[in-house]
């Protein structure tokens, strides 16, 4: 049976395999830990079968240039090949909003694939006159979830994710 649960120090090893085999040895997998490491705000989750992590979702603070609002992003999120397209991820990213939605993040941000996102009330970000700090992301792939739209900032801006992406990126 899946259990979707809060990601502990036992999970980091785990955790760390898991990103390496979801992003072929991508930077992701060095990403988590550094975030793990520096940032105390984060959080994470896994998805565990049978006692074996096959799935981990990350959140970290996200702050808008010129506003006081801090929203989270989620990235990167990752799903054992093995355990793809059976709904891991899906579950994985809706507890993760249910959680920020209950403890009051006005926003999320995800920089991802534009078919994935929006079932879960992911919208583009230019909407909301939110920008990427990087250039060249395709507006259709940087978006947000709003979760409490009084607290968004009205006048939009450019959405900052944690110095340790621009390594990765």
């Amino acid at each position: 049976m899946l259990e979707i649960r809060k990601e502990d120090p036992r999970d980091q090893k785990a955790v760390h395999r898991l990103n390496l085999a979801a992003f072929e040895n991508g930077p992701e997998a060095a990403l988590v830990d550094a975030l793990r490491a520096s940032c105390s705000e984060y959080l994470a989750f896994v998805a565990e079968e049978d006692g074996v992590v096959i799935g981990h979702i990350l959140f970290t603070p996200v702050t808008v240039d010129g506003s006081d609002a801090v929203g989270m992003g989620l990235a990167p999120m990752a799903v054992l090949p093995s355990h793809q397209r059976k709904g891991v991820g899906s579950r994985l990213v809706r507890h993760g909003l249910d959680h920020l939605r209950r403890t009051g993040c006005p926003f999320v941000i995800v920089l991802g694939h534009p078919e994935y996102y929006p079932r879960f009330g992911f919208e583009p970000a230019s909407k909301y006159r939110l920008v990427s700090q990087w250039e060249g992301v395709p507006d259709e792939a940087f978006m947000v979830a709003v979760l409490n739209a009084d607290a968004l900032p009205k006048a939009g801006g450019t959405a900052r994710y944690r110095d340790e992406f621009d390594d990765a990126m």
